[in-house]
């Protein structure tokens, strides 16, 4: 679908447009990473995915791939956070634009009708009543083709329809008692890790 509205981001390289994330390459795939305006620390999940994805985009890149970590929190905390937890891909602030809302990753029913993983309000609270009321982030990723000047949104993805990018569960997908979850309180961020688990 092509993108008729313009988005603004916040970069390390100044303020651009979505063309703009895709830096001279055709394709660009944006890890909508959860991280509110208010917040120090990035998502725990979100940042499990991320240990991941420091390596891989440098392969992107070469095969006509960009790469973008998008975010609502100001670009100087993103840095921060990116910093300390030694990644290399690029960020990018979302706050200033109705980016996240419009790709459904940001939940305020003041600000865009309540969607996620492709269901209403309605749908969402019929699955789940924890959904009445709700707000705030959540995570996806969103992919985007450059073609003539135009953007186009061609994919995303929410909830477990991206776990295929998060490492850590296809190793225990391996693993003899596989994901064994539980209550999900059992990783953390990893410079949170004792440093006998390191």
């Amino acid at each position: 679908m092509r993108l008729e509205k313009g988005y603004a981001f916040d970069t390390e390289g100044g303020e651009v447009s979505l063309g703009d994330l895709f830096r001279g390459r055709s394709q660009l795939l944006v890890y909508h990473f959860m991280f509110d305006l208010d917040w120090d620390e990035g998502c725990p999940s979100c940042s499990s995915l991320a240990d991941g994805s420091t390596g891989t985009h440098l392969h992107l890149q070469k095969h006509d791939v960009a790469f973008t970590a998008v975010s609502r929190g100001p670009l100087e905390k993103l840095l921060a956070y990116r910093d300390r937890m030694g990644w290399t891909f690029p960020w990018a602030s979302s706050g200033r634009s109705d980016f996240n809302y419009d790709f459904h990753v940001t939940i305020d029913a003041s600000m865009a009708p309540v969607e996620y993983n492709y269901r209403d309000q309605a749908q969402l609270e019929a699955a789940d009543t924890a959904w009445r009321g709700w707000s705030g982030e959540m995570p996806g990723m969103s992919a985007f083709a450059l073609e003539d000047g135009d953007v186009y949104h061609t994919y995303s993805a929410y909830a477990r329809g991206f776990d295929a990018l998060w490492t850590m569960w296809q190793w225990l997908d391996r693993a003899p008692l596989g994901r064994n979850e539980g209550d999900l309180t059992w990783f953390h961020r990893h410079d949170h890790y004792e440093a006998s688990y390191r």
